[in-house]
């Protein structure tokens, strides 16, 4: 297949440049969110089994600049005890992948983040810190539900913001866990022979300005805002995270 032959369409690109683009805002913001925000609207001109090992293959790239760029900020005794819980979770979340409906327990969990944010922007400021015991559920639950709904981020968000007085902090710890759940799944992908498709690599390639730009514009909103700004903006995600949730436990999507 030549170069030529692998480029996609205007109109592909004219769906994907701005849904990536929006979605990387969002990620820029609060470290998580690309996968809830683009796929909905990827999956109008792209097959699903396109569609997540493309978002996988950018998230990566885009949580390893973040972990670069912010790696002095990074909490590494919070990492070293969540890495092996999300392991153990991306387990749990594989097996009951195969062995429970899944369209449940996603609109379980939409509702109970679109609650949990309700509560954070309009109940009172919740003050001090929780204890590293809720890493232990936290942090497998956000392996689990990366298993099985292809995104966790939200989960690991909930006990860093009450971990972390620091917003780069948050968000650069929040990029290195992504970065290795993301960078494991790339790796299945590739196992399986998922990239030999040239045409999902060029799209990549294609869309990457997208996500530079979109990243470039949240960072620089995220700098404008105090830390209360910040939780305010990441409840209002997590509404629309959960919204999305319900909306494809309802439509099998």
């Amino acid at each position: 297949m030549s170069l030529l032959d692998a480029l996609p369409s205007v109109a592909d690109l004219a769906v994907a440049f701005p849904a990536l683009g929006v979605g990387y805002v969002i990620f820029g913001l609060v470290g998580f969110g690309t996968v809830l925000i683009a796929a909905p609207v990827l999956v109008l001109t792209m097959p699903v089994a396109s569609i997540v090992p493309l978002l996988a293959l950018m998230d990566c790239a885009a949580t390893t600049t973040n972990g670069i760029r912010l790696g002095d900020k990074v909490a590494r005794r919070e990492l070293v005890l969540i890495v092996p819980l999300m392991v153990l979770g991306s387990i749990a979340g594989a097996y009951l992948l195969l062995t429970i409906p899944a369209r449940p327990m996603m609109g379980a969990l939409g509702l109970f983040l679109i609650g949990y944010a309700l509560y954070g922007l309009l109940g009172r400021p919740a003050i001090g810190l929780i204890s590293r015991i809720w890493a232990v559920p936290l942090g497998f639950l956000g392996g689990m539900f990366s298993a099985m709904f292809g995104s966790g981020g939200f989960v690991y968000v909930l006990y860093l913001a009450r971990r972390l007085h620091d917003r780069d902090a948050i968000r650069a710890t929040q990029s290195a866990l992504l970065s290795l759940a993301t960078l494991t799944r790339v790796v299945i992908f590739a196992i399986a022979g998922v990239y030999s498709d040239f045409k999902l690599l060029v799209l990549a390639l294609c869309l990457v300005p997208a996500m530079v730009l979109g990243m470039w514009i949240g960072e620089r909103i995220t700098l404008r805002l105090s830390r209360e700004q910040f939780l305010r903006v990441l409840h209002v995600v997590l509404i629309g995270a959960g919204l999305t949730l319900c909306v494809r436990a309802l439509t099998g999507g």
